[in-house]
């Protein structure tokens, strides 16, 4: 009897523990980091990209950049970006995230290089909001939208500083506007407006052929308006009721202003 109950028990741990272990072995899940940039009307905005670190709940886990080192924020501009990371994490809630600089940052301004200071309190890295439950076996892409024009202090000696405006969006979360705003002459660029009055997004066209496109945005009607530099002389436009529907693109088409 004394035999049989000893037996009962060994099985019944080893039972417990073989639960426990799987429970807690909830597998992974393959994340590719993205950065993309809201428009600036700078030279350039160059930041320099060294580890993407995420808070899985269980402390931040370190991912080495691809390719570290300085990127142009505005290189990645109208649906433009660049592969910055690609990471293995468990299967569970992601909270937050934040980039890690290296001390190679810069801003260039009408020609001019000026060194970009990041405040001792991001020193451990910028950090921003992901909520995103990992499901095992799954994959995602996040993109980190930067708004450089936002980012960009300029202090009162003349120097600048960076203070992230950064949003994050996955395939699941991802409205997307674009068309063509023409002529070059005007200058214009584009304003997402909510239904508060809200400019949630902007995007500069490209010189070449007037494109342009807004992406993360929420699903939801915005208007649209089409803000040319009064100093042109060209008048604005705006397109109201425009739908953004989740994994959709909404083309505007061509806009043209006029005088």
């Amino acid at each position: 009897m004394k035999k049989l109950l000893l037996f009962s028990g060994i099985f019944a741990l080893l039972s417990f523990n073989a639960c426990t272990s799987e429970s807690s072995d909830g597998g992974t899940a393959k994340v590719n980091v993205r950065m993309t940039d809201a428009p600036a009307l700078y030279d350039a905005v160059n930041i320099d990209v060294q580890k993407v670190e995420f808070n899985t709940g269980n402390g931040w886990q370190s991912v080495n950049v691809i390719t570290p080192g300085v990127y142009n924020l505005l290189n990645f501009k109208n649906g433009m970006d660049v592969l910055l990371a690609q990471a293995t994490l468990p299967a569970a809630p992601v909270s937050q995230m934040r980039l890690v600089l290296g001390p190679n940052n810069s801003l260039v301004k009408d020609g001019m290089t000026y060194p970009l200071a990041t405040p001792s309190a991001m020193q451990s890295g910028l950090k921003f909001n992901w909520n995103q439950t990992l499901e095992a076996n799954g994959a995602y892409n996040v993109w980190i939208d930067f708004d450089a024009s936002k980012s960009i202090v300029q202090q009162g000696n003349g120097n600048y500083s960076l203070k992230p405006v950064i949003r994050t969006f996955s395939e699941l979360t991802n409205g997307q506007i674009k068309g063509y705003l023409l002529p070059q002459a005007a200058k214009a660029r584009v304003l997402v407006i909510t239904p508060t009055n809200d400019t949630v997004a902007t995007a500069l066209p490209n010189i070449a052929d007037g494109y342009y496109m807004v992406q993360g945005l929420n699903a939801g009607t915005y208007k649209v308006t089409f803000d040319a530099d009064p100093t042109t002389g060209y008048l604005d436009q705006t397109q109201n009721n425009v739908n953004v529907v989740f994994g959709q693109v909404n083309n505007l088409g061509t806009t043209t202003l006029t005088q």
